[in-house]
């Protein structure tokens, strides 16, 4: 048997998932998928909805999707919830299908951001939404969870809003909106919701659920940790501190000083030497003898008043201290506040340390202040594996079967095909990487499931998951090599403000043991039916290569022929900005995988991600990075234009043009930002170098930065003199993994000469009809 054994030592001062009594409703029992109709209700017996989760994704039923999680773990606790799945947001009435719930509304914009999901980095609409089924875009409002709020709201509008999943998390406090490029309010206050869950709702869902049971009002929950709701002002008994002081250096106290005296040294201390005791005795004895010179005075120290602030301040307690931010209306003003407020932010996400956030949004009579509580307290092991065993369907709801009840056809949903037959081993990433969120949202300490669990999963695909042939797609999660690890010292873990565990290096405080999860691999590839199990998650290769073992076991065994990593850049300046380590730790993975590949006789490949336009680029670094791609023999297929998302450390920085990894100041570091069209699409060009579309502008830019060297036909440049005739189309990688529609061949240009040289036979030029292949051309006089 392998115990339950945390990989974090974090003090879990929380009441445990499991130990709630629970709801009278559940005498009902589970139903096989949650209900999305009144006719379901009906088949189960209810009357009505304790709880109804509104979510922009399809309904399916799979731990990998939010509101699945939810769904079960309140099914779990006694109440009976209902799923609105994709709405029509037109009006209030899709809001009421399932009548009034009895306690909330659970609202979230699905697994994606909705504005993400919506357009491409280069502000476009998307065609399509993997997490609807048939993979049509558009079944989901932009800012989704804004709107799903507003019709709740309309449809009962004495029913509590619940706001959670990672649109509303990644906006709890007042954000740049790259869509609109502005500074945005608290989506607590645009959505108005009751309160806002951040992060991993489970420990919160369940508690504010019991309460609200409890006949309990929804605006006196304001102690549940994760949650953010609207206050008037600081209640009695806390501390407030201005977020201004929270970035200054704390107190230096003074050295001891050697050339102390002993008796100097002994007083102190608080104790007193004998010598000088005798020395005194005989001075008091002569001045009670009327020797003292009358012109001796003896000296008086005054204590200075510009040092007295140095003595010694008792720090509030953490859990009654609150951090005021800088006000909406000052970051929205001021860019450097704005750097100041995110950095404050991030410094108050580790659990063990946090203190409440608050920021006015505002002014007069209609001031009110957005107040977040500190992070969720992460789930134990037991817990994760009681998350994870709850009776998931493990498929989409049979609403969305195609005529022959299969979810194959034309109404598969790539969200769902993706994950089908993967499974999920751990949460959170202590990586840190400045233009991700997933810190942001669960956290920098994992949270791992049981050996048991896992394999029991495992088991369970195998036997139950229609179209199983024997291969698992994945097992891991937001890294796939950051499993059971974690933190040496449940002190420093528990102290630590670092944003990352691996950046600039791998911290000494860290436990790199690959051991765990080498065993589960194993195991699992050794259950019968089980052939293959591949690793489909990203891996931290600076990571992993601290553990031989672990990449022998990864290469031998779990690569499909191709292992997906992403290093994102070569150059130290972007690096820097990102937080992800230099490129050697690149080639040191690279000699390892080539080598364990070799010994057992495998070709397999490493396809590197990068990407374009992050901050701290510049145009010189995206050159020298397509000199690296073309000397490596790399033609990047899928190429990625940094894409602010909001809350991220590196969003801040395209907003603001400062470096909020460093304490920020009017004369702070600046970082190069990469804004407009024309120079992203140049950032772009860089990595896909050897795509013909691309070559005018990279000779443009070449030739104006110096670098026209680089412009020839020899091995040694990197783009041709000659031009070939192309029709400047771009076709994304994802649009190759989409659904081919059938078109209509463009008709030729007229005029155009079309040879074979440009890939179409020369028959109809659209300037009249064609001549037979054998007939001599016309020659045209001069």
């Amino acid at each position: 048997m392998n115990a339950p054994v945390d990989v974090s030592f974090f003090a879990r001062a929380a009441k445990p998932l499991t130990s709630y009594r629970k709801y009278w409703a559940a005498r009902f029992g589970t139903a096989k998928f949650l209900p999305t109709t009144r006719a379901e209700m009906d088949a189960l017996g209810w009357d009505s909805c304790d709880i109804i989760v509104v979510t922009g994704d399809a309904y399916v039923d799979h731990p990998s999707f939010g509101m699945a999680v939810i769904g079960r773990m309140l099914e779990a606790q006694g109440f009976r919830v209902g799923i609105i799945a994709q709405p029509d947001w037109q009006s209030a009435d899709p809001f009421k299908v399932l009548g009034r719930p009895n306690l909330f509304f659970g609202v979230t914009a699905g697994n994606m951001d909705s504005m993400i999901n919506r357009y491409t980095a280069d502000r476009k609409v998307r065609s399509d939404d993997a997490y609807t089924p048939g993979d049509v875009g558009g079944r989901r409002p932009d800012r989704a969870a804004i709107v799903y709020s507003q019709r709740c709201k309309e449809a009962w509008s004495d029913v509590p809003i619940v706001l959670g999943g990672i649109e509303g998390s990644l906006r709890r406090i007042a954000h740049y909106d790259y869509w609109q490029d502005k500074v945005r309010r608290s989506i607590v206050v645009d959505s108005k919701c009751d309160l806002l869950l951040y992060g991993n709702a489970e420990r919160a869902i369940v508690e504010i659920a019991h309460r609200l049971a409890a006949r309990e009002p929804v605006h006196q929950i304001t102690d549940v940790r994760g949650t953010a709701f609207v206050r008037r002002e600081t209640p009695e008994s806390w501390f407030e501190i201005n977020s201004t002081s929270v970035d200054e250096p704390g107190r230096v106290e003074a050295h001891v000083n050697p050339y102390l005296m002993v008796s100097e040294q002994a007083k102190a201390n608080g104790a007193t030497c004998a010598k000088e005791d005798e020395a005194q005795a005989v001075a008091a004895a002569a001045e009670s003898a009327g020797s003292v010179n009358p012109a001796i005075k003896p000296l008086k120290f005054v204590p200075n008043p510009a040092l007295q602030s140095r003595e010694r301040i008792k720090v509030p307690p953490r859990d009654r201290s609150v951090i005021r931010l800088p006000s909406y209306e000052q970051v929205r003003a001021d860019p450097v506040l704005y750097a100041h407020a995110n950095r404050v932010l991030h410094l108050e996400t580790n659990p063990g340390n946090a203190r409440a956030l608050v920021q006015a949004h505002g002014e007069g009579t209609t001031a009110r202040d957005v107040w977040i509580n500190p992070p969720p307290i992460p789930l134990t092991t037991a817990e994760m594996d009681h998350v994870f065993d709850l009776p998931y369907a493990r498929s989409p709801h049979p609403r969305y079967a195609d005529e022959n009840g299969s979810h194959d056809g034309a109404t598969k949903i790539p969200a769902w095909e993706m994950i089908r037959f993967s499974v999920n081993i751990m949460r959170g990433c202590f990586g840190g990487c400045t233009f991700c969120s997933i810190t942001e949202h669960e956290g920098r300490i994992i949270q791992s499931r049981s050996e048991e669990s896992i394999i029991k999963e495992v088991e369970a695909i195998r036997d139950s998951v229609k179209g199983f042939t024997g291969t698992i797609s994945d097992l891991g999660g937001p890294t796939a090599n950051m499993y059971r690890i974690g933190c040496k010292s449940p002190e420093i873990e528990s102290a630590c403000r670092k944003p990352s565990c691996v950046y600039p290096g791998i911290c000494p405080n860290l436990n790199t043991n690959h051991d765990p999860l080498i065993k589960i691999y194993r195991r699992a590839r050794a259950l019968k039916g089980i052939k293959k199990i591949l690793i489909g998650s990203g891996l931290r290769y600076d990571l992993a290569v601290q553990s031989p073992e672990y990449v022998k076991e990864l290469v031998q065994h779990h690569v499909g022929g191709y292992l997906k990593i992403a290093p994102e850049h070569t150059e130290q300046g972007p690096l820097t900005k990102m937080m992800k380590p230099g490129i050697g730790s690149y080639d040191k993975f690279k000699q390892m995988f080539e080598k364990y590949s070799a010994e057992a006789g495998k070709k397999q490949y490493l396809i590197p991600y990068f990407i374009a336009a992050h901050p701290g680029t510049s145009d010189e670094d995206m050159m020298n990075l397509a000199i690296w791609l073309k000397k490596n023999g790399f033609r990047a297929d899928q190429v990625q234009t940094f894409y602010p998302s909001p809350m991220a450390t590196a969003t801040t920085m395209y907003h603001t043009n400062k470096n909020p990894l460093r304490k920020i100041t009017r004369e702070s570091e600046t970082v190069d930002i990469v804004r407009g069209d024309k120079r992203r699409r140049l950032h772009k060009a860089f990595l896909r170098y050897h795509d013909a579309n691309n070559w005018p502008l990279l000779r443009e830019a070449l030739k104006s930065m110096g670098r026209a060297d680089l412009i020839g036909n020899g091995k040694h440049h990197l783009i041709p003199t000659w031009q070939p005739l192309t029709d400047g189309s771009y076709q994304s990688a994802r649009r190759k993994n989409s659904t081919v529609v059938a078109a209509k061949p463009a008709a030729p240009v007229k005029g155009r000469i079309l040879t074979q040289h440009t890939g179409l036979p020369p028959r109809d030029t659209g300037a009249g009809r064609a001549r037979p292949a054998a007939a001599k051309p016309i020659r045209k006089g001069r």
